[in-house]
């Protein structure tokens, strides 16, 4: 039977390999001129080929992703091991189901937050970074206007929504990871004189290590797909541009096909699907990445 479901899985990722091959070959077969004369997002003399705007929006995809990783992870590992190890016992049940229940939430409830309630928010903060470190590449202002986006429709709002997003799923993984660190272990730490967080370092991470990177994974692969919250809150353009405080600079895969295919004509969702194709790689490779990391890995944890 097990073996069975693991064919299965092999045969359908399979067949939507295959079907996004088969249907984004006609855009990818033909020349950018003549995909150009029936797709109005096409424009080769601009420097907006197909392959040129899918690279676009694979930068975006990424450094949006790799933002919301960046703010998620440690957060995450944090509520984790409060759940699992500091909490009381009531207290970590009912944080546990809160964690679980913020997983469920669509991401449209996501963006509208972000959108209204969020922005306003962080606008001032931005300002002060963008007045304070703007000699960072990242937090550099507009150089037409000397300041931030007045909106805060910038790529830094779409990775903190995605941040929250992401947190639940690492947080909700990680901690059953740590729950399930052998008590031998942790006995053993605290017997030899260790503090609790002494014992959290050489007990607990080890033998946690690739169930974090694991979850990691598992977020990073939910953040590289996500469409509607990013949507609602980015204000879209198309560059390779490091500024995250700067508006109309960066989109995504998921949303910027989302964008486009309501008008979309045959043509024109053929070149959408390949954009498509693009984002299975990047979500194949990283979750290759992710169990080559985790197989190393776990020779050197405490669950072998």
């Amino acid at each position: 039977m097990s073996t069975f479901a693991a064919s299965l899985i092999l045969i359908l990722l399979a067949a939507v390999a295959a079907f996004l091959l088969t249907n984004a070959w006609p855009a990818l077969s033909m020349g950018s001129a003549a995909l150009a004369e029936k797709v109005s997002w096409i424009k080769p003399d601009q420097g907006q080929s197909l392959f040129q705007v899918t690279g676009y929006l694979i930068f975006g995809t990424v450094l949006i992703s790799v933002i919301a990783l960046l703010i998620a992870t440690p957060l995450s590992i944090g509520i984790a091991l409060f759940i699992s190890h500091y909490a009381p016992r009531r207290l970590a049940a009912g944080l546990g189901y809160i964690i679980d229940l913020l997983a469920a939430v669509p991401s449209v409830v996501y963006g509208l937050w972000g959108s209204m309630v969020l922005l306003p928010v962080v606008q001032p903060f931005y300002q002060w970074l963008g007045s304070t470190l703007g000699w960072i590449p990242l937090f550099a202002p507009d150089p037409t206007t000397g300041d931030v986006s007045p909106t805060g429709r910038v790529a830094l709002s779409a990775g903190i929504v995605l941040a929250i997003m992401i947190i639940p799923i690492i947080t909700a993984v990680t901690r059953e990871v740590f729950l399930q660190t052998p008590k031998l272990h942790e006995e053993a730490a605290l017997a030899m004189g260790a503090t609790r967080w002494e014992m959290i370092r050489m007990a607990v991470f080890p033998f946690g290590r690739s169930g974090i990177i694991g979850a990691t994974m598992l977020g990073l692969g939910r953040a590289l797909g996500e469409t509607m919250a990013i949507y609602m809150i980015l204000s879209s353009g198309l560059s390779f541009s490091w500024n995250i405080l700067q508006s109309g600079k960066h989109n995504t895969i998921a949303s910027y096909i989302a964008g486009q295919f309501p008008e979309a004509n045959q043509t024109g969702v053929s070149a959408l699907i390949a954009m498509g194709l693009a984002l299975f790689v990047i979500t194949l490779l990283v979750n290759m990445a992710a169990r080559w990391v985790v197989s190393r890995r776990s020779e050197f944890s405490g669950a072998n």
